[in-house]
């Protein structure tokens, strides 16, 4: 009998069954949990919840190309060992040796599919030839085949108390046949003959007892190390599963976590800016109502209501901002591109676009393109709408500045006032558009909140608009926005007037 052959190929695929748990491998029934032979069972997994199945065919293909590669080792030995005069005492013809050491190895080619199928008939085969040609069965690659066709059924069956019969009861009859072939080939009366006495024997101990130790213990490490080497396989692919399995939990259960704590600070912003918006908006009914009555007979009073829902606007627009940034901030500042909450100066529109492009973005070159049909258009875009496409610009060129490898980006506004060019009945006044192009590719090891295109998104909604964000098929990266425009008269009383900064500006 061999040593113990290097490894085979299982050791390396991937396994897919059911998820393991944690007590899927107990005890058998009516065996105590505590003692040895529960232990045992534990150890070999028998009821055990969890199946080790190959994962697809690309494992059975490996087998394919296992088993043929075996076949092909086969019939080389063979042919060595033919060479060498092995099989001159053989009565069979030399093809019919060739044919069935070949196909004892066939049976590898589905060894994980039908591990103790398998494992049956290689050790049948091995029975049949060690009957009639006992010399193939002690060629190498069929010692190494009976090591894998073993270590295969105790890592890979599926039943595992089926399992421990198969293997147990392919053992002992290869033991027993291991035995019989020790008795009856080699024969006691041939070792007494060639020692018949203690003064013969070239060691300390009797050369038939030395022959049948030397034999037991070769056979138990050959057995039991296929058995050992399997089952420590088959137990560290259950352990795998089960920690795939843990992190897959771990991970949902920590997505669900980050969703109800989002929910719930959006329920609690939310019922704080109920109680300041109706808190302001009821002194300021109350006021003005008071305002209204006292208005023709005493204008002091009047004048100081008036001031009090001054007072109680600006304090209740303060307190929404507040919590409107409370809601945007992040700790990497990656989604906060927003103004100062405390700030009052007006908000940014289209005019500051210029200035947004041409400011300093850690080296980024950046050119800023205004097309407008017909000229002019970009003054009668709403002030809302032209603050949604400017904090576009803006979280669009923060994203480049810190999560791209772009050297140049630019940006591109358009407003055009030509229905007949668009099918979208959403645009039947024109619309207004800003685009962010960069020529960069993503940088690895940067990641932002999510919250700056979420943001994009939500104001994209608001206006009933389209958002287009995402790689280009020519190269870099692409954030577009396109919102329709209202009708010429409404969108007139919805424009403040705003100031051109003196930002460079390309206009096409």
């Amino acid at each position: 009998m061999a040593a113990a052959p290097p490894p085979p190929p299982a050791s390396g695929q991937p396994d897919a069954g059911r998820p393991a748990d944690a007590s899927s491998a107990r005890a058998a029934d009516g065996v105590p949990a505590g003692s040895a032979l529960g232990r045992l069972a534990e150890w070999f997994g028998v009821d055990a919840d969890w199946e080790r199945v190959p994962a697809g065919q690309r494992a059975y293909r490996r087998d394919l190309l296992l088993g043929a590669g075996f076949a092909v080792f086969a019939a080389l030995s063979i042919e060595l060992g033919h060479s060498m005069g092995m099989f001159e005492d053989i009565d069979l013809p030399i093809w019919l040796v060739f044919v069935l050491g070949v196909a004892s190895t066939v049976p590898l080619a589905w060894r994980r599919r039908y591990p103790l199928i398998s494992l049956v008939l290689v050790y049948a085969a091995w029975f049949a030839l060690g009957l009639t040609i006992p010399a193939v069965t002690m060629l190498m690659p069929m010692q190494i085949m009976y090591f894998v066709a073993m270590f295969t059924a105790v890592a890979w069956a599926r039943d595992r108390r089926a399992m421990l019969i198969v293997v147990s009861a392919c053992t002992m009859v290869m033991l027993g046949w291991v035995v019989w072939m020790f008795a009856v080939q080699q024969g006691i009366e041939t070792i007494l003959d060639e020692f018949p006495t203690p003064a013969d024997w070239p060691g300390q101990v009797d050369p038939y007892l030395a022959s049948a130790i030397y034999q037991v213990i070769m056979n138990i490490a050959f057995f039991g190390g296929a058995v050992l080497a399997g089952q420590m396989q088959w137990n560290a692919a259950c352990r795998r599963e089960l920690l795939a399995d843990q992190t897959v939990t771990i991970e949902r259960q920590a997505a669900a976590l980050t969703d109800q704590a989002v929910v719930t600070e959006r329920v609690r912003i939310a019922r704080e800016l109920h109680d300041v918006v109706a808190h302001h908006v009821s002194v300021i009914g109350i006021q003005a109502a008071a305002a209204r009555r006292v208005l023709d007979r005493d204008p002091a009073l009047a004048a100081e209501a008036l001031a009090t829902i001054e007072r109680e606007s600006r304090e209740g627009v303060t307190q929404m901002r507040n919590l409107v940034g409370t809601l945007r901030s992040v700790p990497d500042g990656g989604g906060s591109t927003g103004p100062d909450t405390a700030s009052r100066a007006p908000e940014p529109g289209l005019a500051d676009l210029p200035a947004l492009a041409a400011a300093d973005h850690d080296g980024l070159d950046t050119t800023f393109r205004q097309v407008e049909e017909p000229p002019g258009a970009a003054r009668d875009v709403p002030d809302p709408m032209g603050l949604s496409l400017y904090r576009t610009a803006q979280e669009a060129m923060a994203n480049v500045r810190k999560h791209s490898t772009a050297r140049s980006a630019t940006v591109t506004l358009r407003v055009v006032r030509s229905p007949e060019m668009l099918a979208d009945e959403r645009f039947a006044h024109g619309f207004a558009e800003v685009e962010v192009l960069d020529d960069g590719r993503p940088r690895h090891g940067t990641s932002g909140s999510g919250l700056g295109q979420l943001g994009i998104r939500e104001r994209v909604s608001t206006h009933r608009g389209v958002v287009e964000i995402g790689p280009r098929a020519t190269g870099g990266y692409r954030v577009r926005v396109r919102l329709p425009l209202p009708a010429p008269e409404e969108a007139a009383a919805s424009v403040r007037p705003q100031v051109r900064t003196g930002a460079r500006t390309e206009v096409a």
